[in-house]
């Protein structure tokens, strides 16, 4: 197994290096999201664009499972590499990719038999686009084993160091994706159903490339059919680090539908601006969440080589570099607010919502960027359970606030963005009381210890 650590060299440039394919991977993964609404909003109108936007918290409920489960598959498989444990990695990473799939098959039977009632009473989806919403969200639903299978491969291949390859498998799902949307949208006159099987479609694309990237470039994960085996202690390092790495998302998904709730109970033109905002504000939390991904699988390695020193001046460093980089991105959002509103074709109350949106996200998302790398800290090191605690607490407050103070006089409608200086505020303050005082080294049993190095 040819190594490729972080465990040795400047810190910054290995998370510079590493980050950046995955940043720009995510860069790239928005922009077709984006395009996806531009195109439906331009050609299918405003209720479709209402009826795809207002899914997608009740869609990231599945892709938290998926990337928590993959992370924490990721997050074993890199202490194991960092321990030089080559047979435990290649077990390790078997096991991931039967238990993702599996979980793949589940969400989709799941998810398409419970997306009308959920959608109807949970999300609270009006009727004037409600048909659009539930048709999407099934026919979204059956790509679901593909992007449990793509994160499964990308987690893997993250843990040995390979980041710029997810940037190539995204290039081509990206592409994909805007070309069958056109295609399907404004060609076919498909409308949301068009939008759903481009998406499909688009992830099948980076799930066959990922896997045949995965089998040429690294020998070792080069599974005949019979290879592929379970093995329980694999499994339960997965599962322990993944699990609270899940639920920390799930509870995300969970906050963000009843805050979409509330968006839905303010009509059509909020919830057209919402699912606008919602999307240029990703773009926003693009660096803090790459450097997340970054800083597990670092800590990962260098937690597995017995450094911890290293895992502290790395996570100094990526905290400076996460905060300049958003500065930047805030900066470019608060000058093109009114071009990027265009974009969409909202009417003018929709866009008059979205512009206070999108310039206060611009200022208060600045705060995500100076905590959430921090959570890759922790999950690297086995304490996935400190962001979830985080997540709970944070989005907790964001709800409150939002139901509190969303008919009130001094915020009125405009607390649908500001409830995340409240939230963003607590999280900020929690994770950072938990990184200085320094036990999250202490006390932790490493992972590569638990399989030993036979077949």
């Amino acid at each position: 197994m040819s190594k490729r650590t972080m465990t040795e060299g400047t810190p910054w440039k290995h998370i510079i290096s590493f980050a950046m394919p995955v940043l720009a991977g995510s860069l790239l993964q928005q922009l077709y999201n984006t395009a996806d609404s531009v195109i439906v909003g331009r050609n299918a109108g405003q209720s479709a664009l209402s009826g795809v936007g207002t899914t997608g918290t009740f869609a990231f409920l599945f892709l938290a499972i998926a990337i928590g489960f993959s992370s924490g598959n990721s997050v074993v498989i890199a202490q194991h590499y960092g321990a030089g444990n080559e047979k435990a990695v290649r077990r390790t990473a078997s096991t991931g990719i039967i238990l993702l799939l599996a979980l793949g098959i589940a969400s989709t039977v799941i998810g398409i038999a419970v997306s009308e009632p959920v959608l109807t009473h949970f999300v609270g989806v009006k009727p004037e686009y409600h048909d659009y919403a539930v048709q999407y969200f099934r026919w979204y639903c059956l790509g679901l084993i593909f992007q449990f299978g793509y994160n499964a491969f990308s987690a893997i291949l993250r843990a040995v160091g390979d980041s710029k390859a997810t940037l190539y498998f995204l290039l081509i799902s990206s592409v994909l994706n805007i070309v069958l949307d056109l295609l399907f949208i404004k060609v076919f006159k498909w409308g949301v159903f068009g939008a759903a099987i481009a998406t499909d479609i688009a992830q099948a694309g980076s799930f066959i490339a990922a896997y045949i990237y995965m089998i040429k470039k690294y020998p070792v994960f080069r599974f005949k059919l019979s290879e592929y085996v379970w093995d329980s202690k694999a499994a339960k390092s997965t599962v322990i680090v993944g699990t609270p790495i899940a639920l920390q998302l799930v509870i995300v998904s969970l906050g963000l539908t009843l805050i979409q709730r509330a968006v839905n109970d303010f009509g059509e033109n909020m919830t057209a601006s919402f699912t606008v905002g919602s999307r240029i504000e990703m773009y926003l939390n693009l660096p803090c969440n790459a450097f997340q991904t970054t800083l597990a699988t670092y800590t990962g390695q260098n937690y597995g080589a017995g450094k911890p020193e290293r895992v502290k001046q790395g996570a100094r460093q990526t905290i400076l570099i996460s905060v300049g980089i958003t500065l930047i991105i805030s900066a470019v959002i608060m000058l093109t607010s009114q071009n990027i509103i265009d974009l969409f074709k909202l009417n003018d109350a929709a866009a008059g919502y979205c512009i206070q949106h999108l310039r206060t996200i611009a200022l208060v998302n600045v705060v995500l960027s100076v905590y959430i790398p921090l959570f890759g800290v922790f999950q690297g090191t086995n304490h996935s359970f400190i962001p979830t605690i985080v997540a709970t607490c944070a989005l907790t407050v964001r709800i409150i606030v939002t139901y509190i103070f969303r008919y009130s006089d001094f915020f009125g409608y405009s607390i649908i963005w500001w409830n995340g200086l409240f939230g963003f505020g607590t999280g900020c303050t929690i994770t950072w009381l938990n990184y200085l005082s320094g036990w999250w080294l202490k006390g932790s049993t490493l992972s590569t210890k638990k399989i030993p190095e036979k077949d």
